[in-house]
């Protein structure tokens, strides 16, 4: 059962609802030898009075799910303990990662609009949706969501990666880049590529996409052609970029991101497995 989102719970809470809880940036998890799961309600007997920043997230898997967040002084975590959730990628479950990211989301934009951006005033939840309202001028914000693409650029047989300023060494990946106000997701694709290797594209062509929650990231992928260039790194957001073919790939980014899926999508269109 995929997950509904939701603003207002239907029932009361259970000791078997599920609990996105957060200290900072990290994550509550339960880890056992086999797996990692997010902690119920009934796990969390210790620490439920320490928890603030409740919201009601929707149904996943029949389970009502809450976001919430600790101060980092909580000790007595009963065999639980925070991760950063980049990590928990892989770990999590893709379905159950989405929630998170969802969960993560929704705190960090709750913590960081307690103040009008118009008159400084405090804010406060509005009643029956996921805003927080002015007390003082009624100016209302939702969450935002900043756009960015990520495209795979082909040159048959080859793949352009690209090596970023923030990557730890040996490891590549597809171009990426946030979309501008006023721009079209295609303006983008053609704009970044050109801006950090050089090159121009055509046959922009949609694949998919990706919440990404680092901090409040859509990503859009796309798949584009070769056109015309000669590749060079801009050397300021990145400092190498090369063509690779599917048997000399380099280290990539891990399973479940959209970099890794255009990646593996571009092995498996060349008839290799990824």
């Amino acid at each position: 059962m995929p997950f509904e989102s939701a603003f207002l719970p239907i029932s009361g809470r259970s000791a078997t609802d599920w609990w996105f809880v957060f200290c900072g940036d990290r994550l509550l998890i339960k880890a056992a030898a086999i797996d990692v799961r997010v902690p119920s309600y009934s796990d969390l007997i210790r620490i439920r009075q320490n928890l603030s920043r409740t919201h009601y997230l929707g149904i996943f898997d029949g389970f009502p799910c809450y976001s919430a967040e600790v101060d980092e002084h909580i000790v007595d975590l009963e065999g639980m303990i925070f991760q950063e959730l980049r990590p928990l990628l892989g770990l999590l479950g893709e379905d159950i990662f989405s929630v998170a990211a969802r969960a993560f989301q929704i705190l960090r934009w709750d913590r960081t609009h307690q103040f009008c951006g118009r008159c400084g005033s405090h804010t406060e939840l509005k009643d029956g949706e996921l805003a927080r309202v002015c007390t003082q001028c009624g100016l209302v914000n939702y969450p935002t969501m900043s756009p960015a693409i990520i495209v795979a650029v082909i040159k048959d047989p080859q793949i352009l990666l690209a090596r970023s300023i923030r990557f730890h060494t040996g490891l590549y990946s597809v171009l990426a880049g946030f979309v501008e106000y006023g721009g079209t997701f295609e303006q983008c694709v053609r704009r970044e590529v050109k801006e950090e290797v050089g090159i121009d594209v055509e046959n922009i062509r949609y694949f998919a996409s990706q919440p990404w929650p680092f901090p409040n990231t859509l990503m859009v992928g796309f798949t584009a052609d070769y056109a015309v260039g000669v590749v060079r790194a801009d050397n300021v957001e990145i400092t190498d970029a090369q063509w690779f073919n599917c048997d000399n790939l380099p280290v990539t980014p891990s399973k479940g991101t959209i970099a890794r899926q255009l990646i593996d999508w571009f092995v498996e269109k060349s008839g290799q497995k990824p």
